[in-house]
Order: C-alpha cells, then sequence, then structure tokens
C-alpha cells in the first residue's frame, strides 16, 4: 500500500473541502435571500398598514339644539347637522354654498355616531354646549397622515389646496388630534373607509374555526386510531390510507364546490354562514389531522403497548389509557398546525358564498357571516386608498393570529415532547 494510498491525495482533499466550502456558501446566500425578500415583503405590509391603526379628529364644541333633537327620542335627532354646523363655525369666512359642502366633507358620515350616543345615553345634554371629538373623512385622514401634505394637494389628489388650507388651519388651532383606531377592531364592514372594522370577520373566523375545531379533532383522531391500531391490514385499508394522502394535497377550491353541491344545494343550509363554512373546512383539514395523528401514534415506542399488554391490560386500555396520552402532543401540534391552515383558507369559502357583504357581527353559525381572508380579499378590490391601507392592516392582524396558531404549536411540541 503506497503511502499516497494511505494519506489520501491532498489536491484531491482540498477540492472536496472547497466543494464543501461552496455549498455552505450557496446554502447560506440562499438563505440570506429568502430572509431578505420575506423582510422586504413584511416591511411593505407595515409600511401600508400601519396609518390604518390610527385615526384623526377634531375637537368641536357643539350645541344638541332642541329644535334638532327631541329629549324624549333622542336617537332620531339630526346630530350630523349640529356636528356639521359647529365644523363651519370655525370658518365663518366660508358662506358659499359649495364652500360649506366641501367643508363638510371634511367629516366621516359617521361623525356624529359619538355624540348620538352620548345623548341617548345622557337626555339632559339637550339644550347644552356638548365637547366632542369628530372623525374625519378618510381622505382627510390620509392627508394628515402624509409627509408631503402640499404636495398632494397641488397633484390634484382628492384634497384640494382649499380643503387642505382648512386642515392645517385646524391643525394650528390644536383641534386636530390623532389616536388609536379603536373602531378597526370594535366595528364592523362599511362602505366608508374610516368607519370600517375588522369585528365581524374576526368574529366570523372564530365561529368558522370553533365549528372546525370540533368536528375534524374527534373524528380526526378517531379515524386515526382506528387505523394505526384496530383496521385490519389488507387492502381495503391500504386503500384508505392513500385517499387520505390524496385529500390532503386536493386544492382547497375543491373542497368549496363539494360543500356547495353537498351542504347548501342537498341539504339546504343556509349560505354564507359559519356553520357551512366550519363544515368544509373541516373536511379540509381532516386529512392532515388524521396523517399527523397517524404519524404521533408511530412515535410512541412499541414497548410501551406491550408493557400495558403483557400486565394484562386490553389492546383498546393499551391505547387510550397509554399510547394515546403519550401520542397527544404530536397530535395537538398537527391539529392546530391544521387550524392555522384553516383560519388562512379564502378560496373554498368564496364557494359557499361567504364573500357578501356583511355590516353586523354574526351572533351564532347560521346567521350571514364573513372571515378575516374574505374581508381582506373583498377590500382590496375596492378602489379608495383608504382601503387599501385597511386592506394591509388586516393581513397584519391575520399574519399575528397565524404567528400565534405556530407559536402554540411550537410550544406544545418542545413542552410536551419526549425523548426515547
Amino acid at each position: 500500500m503506497t503511502d499516497t494510498f494511505r494519506k489520501g491525495d491532498p489536491a484531491r482533499i482540498a477540492r472536496r473541502y472547497a466543494a464543501e466550502r461552496r455549498f455552505r456558501a450557496y446554502g447560506a446566500v440562499a438563505l440570506g435571500v429568502t430572509v431578505l425578500f420575506l423582510a422586504i415583503l413584511v416591511a411593505d405590509i407595515v409600511a401600508k398598514g400601519w396609518p390604518a391603526f390610527t385615526e384623526h379628529s377634531v375637537a368641536l364644541k357643539v350645541t344638541v339644539d332642541a329644535a334638532k333633537v327631541d329629549a324624549a327620542a333622542p336617537q332620531q335627532g339630526d346630530f350630523a347637522a349640529i356636528v356639521k354646523q359647529a365644523l363651519r363655525d370655525q370658518f365663518p369666512d366660508v358662506t358659499s354654498r359649495g364652500g360649506k359642502k366641501k367643508l363638510s366633507g371634511l367629516l366621516s358620515i359617521g361623525a356624529a355616531d359619538d355624540l348620538r350616543n352620548r345623548v341617548a345615553a345622557d337626555p339632559a345634554l339637550v339644550g347644552t354646549v356638548v365637547d366632542i371629538n369628530a372623525l374625519l373623512s378618510d381622505d382627510a385622514d390620509l392627508f394628515l397622515k402624509e409627509d408631503d401634505r402640499s404636495a398632494s394637494a397641488d397633484a390634484g389628489g382628492r384634497i384640494s389646496a382649499e380643503e387642505a388650507s382648512w386642515l392645517q388651519t385646524l391643525e394650528d388651532r390644536g383641534l386636530v388630534t390623532q389616536g388609536i383606531a379603536w373602531r378597526f377592531f370594535t366595528s364592523g364592514d362599511s362602505r366608508e373607509a374610516e368607519l370600517a372594522g375588522l369585528r365581524g370577520a374576526l368574529v366570523g373566523s372564530l365561529l368558522t374555526v370553533a365549528i372546525t375545531l370540533l368536528l375534524s379533532l374527534p373524528l380526526g383522531v378517531a379515524a386515526a386510531i382506528y387505523l394505526e391500531e384496530f383496521a385490519p391490514k389488507n387492502r381495503f385499508s391500504d386503500f384508505v390510507e392513500v385517499n387520505i394522502n390524496n385529500l390532503a394535497a386536493v386544492p382547497s377550491i375543491i373542497f368549496g364546490l363539494l360543500g356547495l353541491a353537498v351542504f347548501l344545494n342537498f341539504f339546504g343550509l343556509p349560505r354564507s354562514a359559519s356553520l357551512v363554512g366550519g363544515l368544509v373546512l373541516a373536511l379540509l383539514v381532516l386529512p392532515t389531522i388524521i396523517i399527523a395523528s397517524r404519524a404521533a401514534f408511530k412515535s410512541v415506542p412499541p414497548s410501551i403497548k406491550e408493557a400495558a399488554l403483557g400486565v394484562g391490560a386490553s389492546h383498546q386500555q393499551a391505547v387510550f389509557h397509554h399510547v394515546l396520552p403519550l401520542a397527544l402532543p404530536g397530535i395537538l401540534t398537527g391539529t392546530i398546525l391544521g387550524v392555522a391552515r384553516a383560519f388562512g383558507e379564502t378560496a373554498p369559502l368564496l364557494m359557499i358564498g361567504m364573500v357578501a357583504f356583511i355590516v353586523d357581527v354574526p351572533g351564532s353559525v347560521t346567521e350571514a357571516a364573513t372571515v378575516l381572508p374574505v374581508q381582506i380579499y373583498l377590500w382590496s378590490d375596492l378602489p379608495e386608498l383608504a382601503f387599501q391601507s385597511r386592506t394591509a392592516a388586516a393581513i397584519i392582524v391575520l399574519m399575528v393570529v397565524l404567528f400565534c396558531l405556530n407559536g402554540i404549536a411550537i410550544y406544545l411540541r418542545k413542552r410536551f415532547e419526549r425523548r426515547w
């Protein structure tokens, strides 16, 4: 045996090490590019959506005129005219009809809602002067959030130079305030961007996912237990296993078509309801839960079940008292990941009519509802600039929810994971 063969060819070894270094460099570059694109995407979404979490309002002193508001029925009062008059009082030089209309257009159509609620709660306010913060329109709000306001007004934007000067005057007087847009989380959908909120979509998503979880978890775990522990190993069980794996890869819109044909057309369930959405999404995530649950059962050492059988336990007792508790962390992890997928689905819900414009917050699973991904889809199709910011903000909320669900799955896996 020669010395070269024993020690190896130095040139060949150097080439192997060089190839390994290049491979590591390629992997690092690929990872860096991926992180860069992800960072750009997240930064772009946050930059566009962050303005939607704040809103501008103007502080006004309004006189709740008894001629316009009846203390016996305050909800029917003309509060919009009262608020508009309070704003016009700030600019007494605006006397033309067109000027007054443009000035009133700076206010949101919901600017008087807070005043209406206050007077309805306390009718004694009729005939008094009340301090309010009147919500500005979406165009005025966007203008106040811009860095270069003069360029925006001069470029022929949706705010004219005259309206920009009014807003600037109000701001110079200290009447314009900026605060957190809580209505974005407490209100339902609206045609007016400054009034549109996510509460209806969030409640609809929670109801839909609750139905999905209540159906898919017990059915998925039961199917996994039967297939893994009790089903005879024959061609039929092999056929079922292959089709379960195939269903996990089926496009989600196919499940929407199935839900449309079965739940809506055949069973006549209410259209655009959380109940139907939950049923469809349960079919969607059921294969994923079955596969994850079977993998969790396989990860439990056979000696656990064999020891239980050896001390006299039945097969059922060995599975439910010993194997199932040890496989539960893996089952929960797979279930949470499946629910996270269901939470972000849009296509199957569009097929069953959950794309409708829903203003009210659903109170039950049979009422018309929408979900967060569909709400994002609806807002993205609207032409108003403020809805673009609302769309990005809704995406941020959806991403936070999905990150939390995935974080819970990681925590459960780390917390209850056992190494054999």
